[in-house]
């Protein structure tokens, strides 16, 4: 599906590529979960949980989604779309959290599958 601005989609394409990069890893769980329970264990529970609710989405950095990512999932999704490790995480800070709260409209984290949460978020 082509179209939309450049600079949300770049973003976009980052978060499907780490979400089956998680996917992968984990075994076939649900990947925004899994995202957002690395996310909590690496201090940004707060954050996490503002997407995921209702009110305002806290914001996050670059740098705190490199520290909190597996960096084999990170290396992997910057791969796919061919920039850095470096500018994956900084694009995949300024989409997530409206990704995320787009995501959860129920307050609760979908258990679909990787192809329904992406549906979704091009919606």
């Amino acid at each position: 599906m082509q179209g939309g601005s450049a600079a949300g989609g770049g973003g976009a394409n980052v978060l499907g590529a780490l979400l089956g990069a998680l996917m992968s890893k984990g075994g076939g769980g649900n990947p925004l979960g899994g995202l957002l329970e690395g996310l909590s264990k690496a201090g940004l529970a707060d954050q996490a949980q503002s997407w995921v609710g209702a009110g305002g989405n806290q914001p996050v950095s670059g740098a705190e989604v490199k520290a909190a990512l597996p960096d084999d999932a990170l290396q992997q999704a910057a791969q796919e779309a061919g920039i850095s490790p470096e500018e994956a995480a900084n694009e995949i800070a300024q989409v997530l959290p409206q990704a995320v709260d787009k995501l959860t409209p129920s307050g609760q984290v979908p258990t679909g599958s990787l192809e329904d949460l992406i549906r979704q978020q091009q919606v």
